[in-house]
């Protein structure tokens, strides 16, 4: 029994073992932060082996704030990142510019980042002329469903020659020492 007593550190480690196992089956991180507590009942076990009650209460301790913590930050931001769109999907709402007329007939093609889609209109009378923009509504097969995008309204003082300009920086009064 004494043997046991010193050595409960190994069954402390071992149920972090079984726990952390355990979390790769729930993919929960319940079960991980549960573990996290028996590795530091284990440390305790090794440094105070015969104080039982010291080691449950820091384990206690150490899962229920893992478990308050740590797991609610990690879960966020596992769940808050973008959807992975694959396979065609990642094209939808994408802008992109028409390259060959697209006819209600099909036969049309766009430049869509750097590849060449064939693509059709929405419906079924528009023509769009090449130079369009367009934005892609859905994919059907391999052929992109376009629609035309409105250019961006351009005021005439946005082209105003130096009306951007830069600020120009402090000017120095004639007479004042440079």
């Amino acid at each position: 029994m004494d043997w046991l007593r010193e050595n409960l550190w190994v069954a402390w480690l071992s149920i972090a073992g079984v726990l952390a196992l355990a979390e790769l089956a729930s993919l929960d991180f319940t079960l991980l932060m549960l573990a996290a507590g028996a590795f530091t009942a284990a440390g305790v076990a090794a440094v105070f082996p015969g104080l039982l009650w010291l080691q449950i209460v820091v384990g206690l301790l150490t899962a229920g704030a893992m478990l308050a913590a740590i797991r609610p930050m990690i879960v966020r931001k596992i769940h808050d990142g973008k959807e992975l769109k694959t396979g065609s999907a990642h094209v939808i709402g994408r802008t992109g510019t028409v390259v060959k007329a697209i006819h209600p007939d099909g036969g049309g093609s766009i430049r869509l980042g750097g590849e060449l889609w064939t693509a059709r209109p929405y419906d079924e009378v528009s023509t769009i002329l090449p130079g369009t923009r367009v934005e892609v509504m859905s994919i059907d097969g391999a052929t992109a469903v376009v629609y035309p995008v409105p250019e961006p309204v351009r005021h005439e003082l946005d082209t105003h020659p130096g009306l951007n300009d830069p600020e120009p920086g402090p000017q120095s009064a004639p007479g004042d020492p440079q």
